[in-house]
């Protein structure tokens, strides 16, 4: 046997990946999640050390009247010469708490969903490792830079959910009145304050993977572009679904602030979409 033979065995030997059975599937996917919920609780852990902190300056950010977000929109209204036609009115609320645990089991619900956004690049690089050895060579090559984009448009919707939407619907809730003679005060649990919070962040951080979502099954080739063009005036109807989905409050000046990014996303989609094609059809 020659020399030449003998180490293109032993380097076939080497680089060549076993055939996983079932169960072993079943048993990396099991570590897989393991990792993912420590790196969850280790976020989680820390968030809930410094509670109070947290929810003050982070928490119950939109609806605090000195939020960044209230200035930011004064001064842009000012740039504009618009006087204080963006400037949102000074929500005035006070929480409250029916249960002695409420704030207790609330500040669990505050860590956890804080602890899962901190880690979410790192939660699906584990999903995607998962998935990663299932794939051609092909297919890896085009799924380059894929664990930045998605965790980039995720925490990207997140913020828009926080700074944008979080304000707007909050003020919009809070100052909304069925009676002009103050017989009704809005006084909400924290506990529904924390679910309108956090449909809105998760919400509009799933949503915001629309160009994501285009290019994998534009590469996959379920979609088309000149599909994603054709159904441009149905994905309208169901983005304005989308969004007053993701709102809490029924007013259409939320829904349009949200439908309009989603639909800029679309778009984006659609571009993304035709780069990928035209690289399949390369291939």
């Amino acid at each position: 046997m020659s020399l030449s033979t003998t180490l293109s065995k032993i380097s076939f030997n080497k680089f060549k990946q076993p055939e996983l059975s079932f169960v072993d599937h079943l048993e990396a996917l099991r570590w897989h999640i393991i990792r993912s919920v420590f790196a969850v609780m280790v976020f989680a852990v820390v968030i809930f050390i410094k509670i109070q902190w947290v929810f003050d300056n982070i928490i119950a950010g939109p609806i605090n009247p000195n939020f960044i977000s209230y200035r930011a929109l004064c001064s842009f209204s000012n740039f504009l010469h618009l006087g204080n036609t963006l400037c949102l009115p000074p929500i005035s609320i006070t929480m409250q708490t029916t249960t002695f645990g409420g704030q207790f089991f609330g500040s669990f619900s505050i860590a956890f969903m804080g602890g899962f956004i901190a880690a979410f690049p790192y939660v699906f690089w584990e999903f995607w490792s998962f998935v990663k050895p299932g794939l051609k060579p092909k297919e890896l090559k085009s799924t380059r830079f894929i664990i930045w984009w998605v965790s980039f448009f995720f925490l990207l919707g997140a913020a828009f959910g926080y700074f944008v939407l979080g304000p707007f619907t909050f003020n919009f809730l809070a100052n909304f009145k069925v009676s002009g003679l103050n017989m009704i005060q809005t006084k909400p649990t924290i506990d529904d304050y924390l679910d309108n919070l956090t449909n809105l962040i998760l919400g509009c951080g799933i949503a915001f993977e629309l160009p994501v979502i285009s290019y994998a099954l534009t590469k996959i080739g379920i979609i088309t572009p000149a599909f994603l063009k054709r159904s441009r005036k149905y994905a309208i109807i169901i983005l304005l679904v989308v969004a007053a989905i993701i709102t809490p409050s029924p007013d259409w000046i939320s829904q349009t602030i949200v439908f309009l990014p989603l639909f800029t996303l679309y778009e984006l989609g659609v571009l993304v979409s035709g780069k990928a094609y035209k690289q399949r059809e390369a291939e």
